[in-house]
């Protein structure tokens, strides 16, 4: 039968995979770079420093999803998805030059008398927020092709299989990251992975046009694309006029979306964007020992993916619609992110325990998330689609902004906890003079900035002033580490397992409230 109708389809498919692989390449290079770079006596970030960093991204990618829709649905499917993978790839090419943007940054605030982010955060941000804007139109324009080239039927699949893409840049990223940074220095894991970009954009530009217009497409293979899409087309006219968000915010079907959006990818982004320093902090992993763990997890949320993205097909060929079916397979999808809870409680057995644990969570987000983009083409006209898809995407980025501040603020606050409980048992174990003396210094790194330690744990110092401290008692000072170390631990320890439970408990929430919403398949007829 495939034969008769042909495939082409699926090079589409194929091209909007790699797409997603790089988009997920450049996002992540920050963040398996920040055990490297916040630890560096150039850089030295806090956990909320990183945050903010982070905020930025997610926060700009929340505002420019919202318009990102809205522009792939005014340009088409091929202009736009040109137009945004090259400003994502310059974005992060120039996160090379983060200290002179900063420094450039820097000066034009201090015009204003505004002050308060160091020069590499102000340039990083600055990154970030270019970054984000040109990466909120994969989505938007994958999950268009994906209702042009696709029938209902096949949907959800391809989209789990464009979608596990995500992982594969996931994959990738931990693989050759810490090599190119020990290697060839951190400047060029930025510029060599905004440069893939570049080479994806000719095959698109190559091979992708709309399907009436796509001369490699078989006139079987657009009638199969086409099939199923009578019931819509009997009541809508595919027009090319512009469907306001006001409209479309009418509709609980974009609610629910939203709002599952909003819920939901906030885990994901705390695992994209933290899970390298949990085994920074928890285990001493740190550079190239982060590969395999990293690789192996994102490779479970790859399988996640396409089998996430075939299952609901098991219900409809059942009988359900194809929404009713998809939201049958989210709610057993939604189950499994709790095996979470468990990763803390059981991490004292080994660091490959709450990596495993983690990549079932994460493989049920990819699951979840094919199912969910899916849900807007089965009840949306094709010509609101990403405009549906971009203020869910907004949605899921303010709560990928709530995740990361809170998570930022959660394991600072219980870090500086740990250092304090540090102070009290040092002074019940004789030491009180030595932390005296410690306290009452003004500490500063070669950059001139203090060094407060009640906020930075004696192992994450600036070398020239570990030196410093231990030129008054070295031996007291190793004391004091072997002190504050486990308190630490233990307090980030606890601070990770808060996380982890609301990262597991988010979909089930999801689903009620998306199911409360829009009980039963229901498609948009009047647009």
């Amino acid at each position: 039968m495939n034969e008769k109708i042909g495939k082409y389809r699926w090079t589409i498919c194929g091209l909007l995979f790699f797409a997603t692989t790089v988009n997920y390449l450049d996002r992540q290079v920050l963040s398996l770079l920040q055990p490297y770079l916040s630890g560096s006596d150039m850089f030295n970030w806090s956990n909320s420093d990183y945050a903010n960093i982070t905020s930025v991204f997610q926060f700009g990618y929340a505002l420019s999803m919202l318009f990102a829709g809205r522009i792939i649905d005014k340009l088409g499917t091929k202009r736009g998805y040109a137009w945004a993978i090259v400003i994502w790839s310059l974005a992060a090419i120039i996160h090379a030059a983060a200290i002179p943007i900063g420094e450039s940054i820097s000066v034009v605030l201090g015009w204003f008398g505004i002050a308060g982010f160091s020069i590499s955060v102000l340039g990083f941000m600055f990154s970030r927020a270019v970054l984000a804007f040109g990466e909120a139109g994969n989505f938007p324009a994958a999950i268009k092709a994906t209702a042009e080239y696709f029938p209902k039927k096949e949907r959800s699949f391809a989209t789990g299989i464009f979608n596990s893409g995500s992982n594969i840049g996931a994959i990738l990223a931990p693989l050759t990251v810490p090599w190119i940074q020990k290697n060839w220095g951190w400047e060029w894991a930025f510029i060599i992975m905004g440069l893939v970009g570049f080479v994806w954009l000719i095959f698109w530009l190559l091979y992708y046009e709309k399907p009436e217009k796509q001369k490699r497409l078989s006139a079987a293979e657009l009638a199969y694309i086409k099939s199923g899409e009578e019931e819509i087309a009997a009541t809508t006219a595919e027009t090319d006029n512009k469907v306001s968000w006001v409209k479309l915010l009418g509709y609980k079907q974009t609610w629910a979306f939203a709002f599952g959006k909003f819920m939901t990818d906030g885990v994901w982004w705390f695992f994209l964007f933290w899970l390298p320093a949990f085994l920074k902090v928890q285990y001493g992993i740190v550079d190239k020992a982060v590969m395999l763990p990293l690789a192996t997890l994102y490779t479970i949320a790859m399988i996640g993916s396409i089998v996430g993205g075939w299952f609901p097909v098991y219900f409809i060929k059942k009988g359900y619609t194809a929404y009713d079916g998809r939201m049958k397979a989210m709610l057993l999808i939604a189950f499994f992110p709790l095996v979470i809870l468990l990763a803390q409680p059981l991490g004292y057995i080994s660091y490959w325990v709450p990596v495993l644990l983690i990549g079932i969570g994460a493989s049920a987000h990819q699951a979840w998330s094919a199912n969910i983009f899916t849900t807007v083409s089965d009840m949306f006209p094709k010509k609101a689609i990403a405009s549906v898809v971009g203020i869910g995407g907004m949605a899921g980025g303010i709560g990928g902004v709530v995740t990361s501040k809170l998570g930022g603020w959660l394991f600072d606050s219980y870090k500086y906890a740990g250092i304090a409980k540090s102070w009290i048992d040092a002074k019940a174990a004789g030491l009180g003079d030595y932390v005296s003396k410690l306290q009452s210094l003004n500490l500063v790194n070669k950059k001139g900035e203090t060094i407060d330690l009640n906020k930075v744990d004696l192992r994450n110092l600036p070398k020239e002033v570990t030196e410093q401290l231990q030129s008054i008692n070295t031996g007291m000072f190793e004391k004091l580490l072997q002190l504050q170390k486990p308190l630490v631990a233990a307090e980030m320890s606890t601070s990770y397992a808060i996380m982890f439970a609301i990262c597991a408990v988010a979909y089930l929430i999801a689903w009620i409230v998306m199911k409360t919403l829009v009980p039963k398949y229901k498609p948009i007829t009047d647009l």
